[in-house]
């Protein structure tokens, strides 16, 4: 159980909560950040109530790949799958990018060498060895099994939840109501622009479905610890921003590069913030590691059922982990540090649209398969089933519309909307690869998408 709530728990906070604190609040205002973060936290509980009980009733590798499969066809399969897939790139990619930024705080020189410029930002060659040597170093830990990946994972979402209660506390000694000012900016069109980072934000809970085969428990219990995870991580964000804005005033939160250090700081002096600095690095290789679990394990089951290359499916022979599937998501994150910081941003908004789309697949598949097969066994039910589904799915709907043009949060031409281009352009590839050779083999265990 502990391991499991560290895997999703991890997976959700990661580095963000250190360094876009600052942003949440200057673009909400601190009340306006606070509610966002409830608000997004409460239609994620409600999306993670449906994945809880098709976990907990098709509990086999793939996830969200098997519900769409069993209640909407394979077309549907592979696109809400390839877009959850996606979320999880981005965020293996967005900490490849974090990780050296981390770094560069806490041993300055980094700066030497440089390379090149990407959006005003340059990019030097420490900086680059450091995101790329750890994306081999996070790979080479799935591979060797998730059984060692999950002990690493509960060690440091342990640390994490520790530094995190010393600044809660701090916060009655130190914190001062006055600094919330102002509680909200840009009425609705600021909460939207937090409101937007959220699904990308929470996405994580839904990597305990993804390796559920792997999972020893009864398959009720991985139900209830979904949803309690994703209960936490809102609580935590929400609790940051309060936090933050109680600590430092708003020129503070303006100046500061890594807001939330700059506010532990502020409560327990110098020696606060390097343990909040660690805390976010052991968010980052938390969520790197749990995304690289569950992207990992969204390929597989892609190829498994003959959607993608054959030998995305194959398992190491020592390991027993789809070492070529782990060798791809973390083939992509060596890229990111390539781009630079600019690209945090990027990541961030490009990877919330596949996520949000793969969510509505969910929910519709969860009212499908409540409809069509309502004998299923499950062992995890949610109470008002079709209500939760029915408001699950016009929600993630509602989310997936903040990302199209003409919303204040809208994609951002050219860099996020060519990273989901490219995204689209790269499966329909792997696909027309897969169906040709199968097609070529008979069909032998393939689905033809044709």
């Amino acid at each position: 159980r502990r391991d499991v709530v560290a895997l999703a728990f991890g997976a959700m906070i990661g580095w963000s909560w250190v360094v876009l604190s600052g942003t949440w609040i200057a673009g909400a205002g601190s009340i306006g950040a606070v509610l966002a973060f409830l608000a997004g936290g409460a239609v994620m509980l409600l999306i993670g109530l449906v994945y809880a009980e098709l976990a907990s009733a098709l509990p086999r590798a793939g996830g969200e790949h098997v519900y769409a499969d069993r209640a909407l066809g394979p077309r549907a399969s592979f696109l809400c799958t390839w877009a959850i897939t996606l979320g999880y790139v981005s965020v293996c990619a967005f900490e490849a990018v974090a990780l050296p930024t981390v770094v560069d705080v806490l041993v300055p020189g980094l700066d030497a060498r440089p390379l090149w410029t990407v959006a005003g930002w340059t990019v030097t060659a420490p900086w680059l060895a450091i995101g790329v040597v750890a994306a081999l170093g996070v790979t080479w830990l799935n591979v060797v099994g998730v059984r060692v990946a999950a002990f690493a994972q509960r060690v440091v979402v342990t640390l994490i939840l520790a530094v995190g209660v010393v600044f809660f506390l701090g916060l009655g000694l130190e914190g001062d109501p006055a600094r919330l000012h102002p509680h909200f900016v840009d009425g609705f069109g600021g909460v939207a622009g937090v409101l937007v980072m959220v699904p990308f934000l929470f996405v994580g809970f839904d990597v305990i479905p993804q390796a559920a085969e792997e999972i020893d428990l009864p398959h009720a219990a991985i139900g209830r610890l979904l949803v309690f995870s994703v209960a936490l991580a809102a609580l935590w964000y929400a609790l940051v921003v309060l936090g933050v804005a109680l600590a430092l005033p708003a020129t503070a939160r303006g100046e500061a590069e890594l807001v939330t250090a700059a506010a532990m700081r502020a409560v327990w002096g110098e020696p606060g913030g390097v343990a909040l600095v660690l805390a976010g690095l052991g968010g980052i290789l938390t969520s790197w590691n749990a995304f690289l679990v569950g992207g990992s394990r969204a390929v597989y089951a892609m190829a498994r059922a003959g959607q993608l290359p054959a030998i995305l499916g194959r398992l190491h022979p020592r390991h027993r982990t789809p070492h070529y599937a782990i060798a791809l998501i973390g083939g992509l994150s060596l890229v990111a540090p390539c781009f630079g910081r600019p690209a945090l941003v990027w990541l961030v908004n490009a990877g919330g649209l596949g996520i949000v789309v793969a969510y509505a697949t969910v929910a519709l598949s969860f009212l499908v398969l409540r409809r069509r097969e309502p004998g299923l066994a499950r062992p995890y039910r949610v109470p008002a089933g079709p209500a939760v589904g029915v408001t699950a799915l016009l929600l993630s709907l509602a989310l997936a519309s903040l990302y199209l043009p003409g919303s204040p949060a809208a994609l951002r031409w050219p860099e996020e909307w060519a990273i989901v281009g490219l995204w689209v352009v790269l499966g329909a590839a792997l696909l027309a690869v897969a169906s040709r050779r199968h097609r070529a083999a008979g069909g032998s265990g393939a689905r033809d998408l044709r």
